[in-house]
């Protein structure tokens, strides 16, 4: 990693400390929210209610019930961890979002630093290409110029041997 890359890092991570002034709890959110989304908690979640339902409806007679029908206690609860649990999630994707966008614009520098370099070999190439043509046009010229003075001088002697001196 680049000094300026991790500079950069540290400073978006720094942006990324919430209220409680470290990243401690967004951590924390991130986790919760995770589990929030697991079929463990799902599962979970589905055995306790319907351990609360079982329990309470059928432990009456005994006296043991807790939270009749309609369940108010149960849906006490579940207004409380919804009430977590949404801020939880929120901030987790927040964060998310604030990764992935540090993520897109760190590509997104590469594919600019790739792409030009690509142009310059290109150029690079391009220029290479039409040296290469001129030299070739230089010899084509000098060929046909070694040609005709080829020629001039097998002339001349031609003439000098048909002519006695």
């Amino acid at each position: 990693m680049e000094p300026k890359d991790a500079a950069e890092l540290e400073h978006r991570r720094a942006q990324l400390h919430g209220a409680f002034g470290n990243d401690a709890f967004g951590r924390i959110a991130e986790k919760a929210a995770r589990f929030f989304g697991t079929p463990q908690y799902i599962l979970g979640q589905t055995a306790a209610v319907a351990a609360w339902v079982v329990l309470n409806s059928t432990q009456l007679h005994l006296g043991f019930a807790w939270d009749l029908y309609p369940f108010i206690a149960l849906n006490l609860l579940f207004s409380l961890q919804a009430a977590y649990a949404a801020p939880l999630i929120l901030l987790a994707q927040t964060r998310q979002a604030d990764r992935d966008k540090l993520h897109s614009d760190k590509i997104e520098k590469s594919h600019s630093r790739l792409e030009r370099a690509a142009k310059e070999e290109t150029d690079k190439l391009l220029e290479l290409l039409q040296a290469n043509t001129n030299l070739t046009t230089q010899d084509k010229q000098l060929t046909e110029q070694i040609a005709d003075l080829t020629k001039q001088i097998h002339a001349l002697l031609t003439e000098q041997r048909g002519t006695p001196a």
